[in-house]
């Protein structure tokens, strides 16, 4: 696979004050149980975090699936004045589809990773020492083969041997890696004991000043920015990071904390630049939960609903007199806005447009004409419409779209002293199948008689909705996690009726069962699903 000719990245200029953001959002994040996002919604990710200044983007795992190579591929060619980075275990299969994935980018990156702890060796690999400095040699020269930008990661590297650490990095410089990452894989390290790793790295490892030193922290123990931050101080010039901190078990380091440490307290934590917008933070953040279902909690640093709110009258008496008693940083200088955003069926297309820009949403045409048909619908149902109204509403769209199960109609009905029945018409692929269902609810009911349309047996296992705004009027918004044998599936569904919305919420779980099965499974009678009582 030599023969792939990627353009080569500019070398990084590793000696200025520059600090490089890494996102991964779209690969480690991704990885959070239920937040897998589809090919549509992945661009429209990227397409935000370009907007929002990241360095680096890793697109995804090339190698993982047809459906994750196809999407870094997407990415690679649609995002520009960035590096996209596909990852890849130190393998040749790995190394030459993440190279066939990202060639068509402007600044294409391989990073290519393996376990470096003795744990992982002895349990996970079965190979020794020598074997895996053999593995990094080799793979990193294969991988320098298609890009002149390439990251080496230690897997678990802060709980490897600090001397085999320096041996191994010095033997992915010399083959020819422009990042070494030291991942705090599991969340174990402190700060304190991570910037004297990156000391004694910094000191002993042959070449590493010709290199970028990364970092990439969970939050496991809940010291991932600390970790992150105090590595930057050690002097790691390169932060892999997540919008909300999103990623696997607890988390990966959380962007838009770290950005803002930096703007804040660089004082702290010597030079310390970075070029992120800081005003697309906040709708960035609402973007991605939005896409992936993973709510904000209210509390959240720098995107939480309430981190910028004062409830407490001493609170309040000290901002009404000067901001700056309670607020370290300017809510407006990372997203938030001074006043709601409302909207109503007088509003035109342009007005509707800019709206959903101002939010950090593209549609192509079709999309935007789709689009404001519903706004206009809703509208004519609600007394206004406001941002939050629209996000959801745009949210629903790019996740119904193209989906093979679609609601075509629903009946529910209820009263005292019965089971609750249902009548469902469900669209899969062009074909309506339709099923009744019985429970001890109308939601209940009509889930049953979705089982009952398209047969795919699965465990409910979270169900939650909320009113998108306040009011009488309000849309109700229903997310909801499934279990089947091929994984963790997660829906949202959105309507002015609750009932409609925990169907199409359900529908949206099961479309995406369905796109993952290799083949079409057969639409018929569930034997046993397990549901609430």
């Amino acid at each position: 696979m030599n023969e792939i000719d990627v353009r080569r990245a500019a070398p990084q200029d590793v000696t200025g004050p520059r600090v490089y953001i890494f996102d991964t959002t779209l690969r480690d994040g991704e990885q959070s149980p239920g937040a897998t996002l589809t090919a549509e919604e992945k661009l429209v990710v990227a397409d935000a975090l370009v907007d929002l200044g990241v360095d680096i983007m890793e697109a995804g795992f090339p190698a993982a699936s047809p459906g994750d190579f196809e999407a870094v591929r997407a990415i690679a060619g649609r995002a520009k004045g960035i590096v996209v980075a596909g990852l890849a275990r130190c393998n040749q299969s790995d190394i030459e589809r993440a190279a066939q994935a990202v060639r068509g980018a402007e600044s294409p990156r391989i990073h290519t990773f393996i376990a470096t702890s003795d744990i992982h060796l002895r349990h996970k690999l079965r190979m020794t020492r020598s074997e895996v400095l053999e593995r990094v040699e080799a793979m990193v020269r294969l991988a320098k083969s298609f890009t002149s930008d390439v990251e080496f990661s230690a897997e678990d590297a802060t709980r490897t041997d600090w001397d085999f650490l320096v041996e191994v990095f010095g033997r992915a410089i010399a083959a020819g890696a422009t990042t070494l990452n030291v991942p705090d894989t599991v969340g174990y390290t402190t700060p304190v004991e991570y910037a004297a790793l990156m000391e004694h790295l910094r000191a002993n490892v042959p070449g590493i000043d010709q290199a970028v030193i990364s970092v990439h922290c969970h939050d496991d123990l809940g010291m991932s920015t600390a970790n992150t931050l105090a590595a930057v101080k050690a002097g790691a010039r390169q932060v892999e990071v997540t919008v909300n901190g999103i990623g696997e078990r607890a988390g990966n380091t959380s962007l838009e904390e770290v950005v803002m440490a930096l703007a804040t307290r660089g004082d702290q934590f010597g030079p310390g630049e970075t070029r992120i917008r800081k005003e697309r933070l906040v709708p960035t953040s609402r973007l991605v939960s939005m896409l992936t279902g993973l709510v904000v909690q209210p509390n959240k640093a720098i995107v939480g609903d309430n981190a910028f709110a004062h409830e407490a009258g001493i609170h309040q008496d000290g901002m009404l007199k000067e901001r700056t008693t309670y607020e370290i940083m300017n809510p407006t200088d990372v997203g938030w806005e001074g006043t709601r955003l409302v909207l109503g069926k007088h509003s035109g297309r342009a007005g509707f447009r800019n709206a959903l820009d101002e939010m950090g949403i593209r549609l192509a045409d079709d999309q935007l004409h789709e689009a404001y048909e519903r706004f206009t619908a809703l509208a004519d149902r609600k007394k206004t419409v406001t941002g939050a109204d629209l996000a959801a509403l745009v949210s629903d769209q790019l996740q119904s779209g193209g989906e093979p199960l679609q609601l075509v109609r629903w009946s529910a009905s209820i009263g005292s002293g019965g089971a609750a029945t249902a009548s469902v018409i469900v669209n899969r692929d062009g074909g309506e199948v339709a099923a009744d269902g019985q429970g001890n609810g109308a939601v209940n009911a009509l889930l049953q008689a979705i089982d009952n349309a398209v047969g795919i047996p699965c465990d409910l296992e979270e169900y939650t909705v909320e009113a998108v705004t306040p009011g009488e009027d309000a849309q109700g918004q229903v997310r909801l996690r499934v279990r089947t044998p091929d994984g963790v599936f997660t829906g949202h569904g959105l309507a002015t009726d609750v009932v409609e919305a925990s169907a199409r919420a359900y529908l949206a779980a099961l479309s995406r069962v369905v796109q993952k099965q290799p083949t079409p499974v057969i639409a018929g009678p569930v034997s046993a699903v397990s549901r609430w009582t």
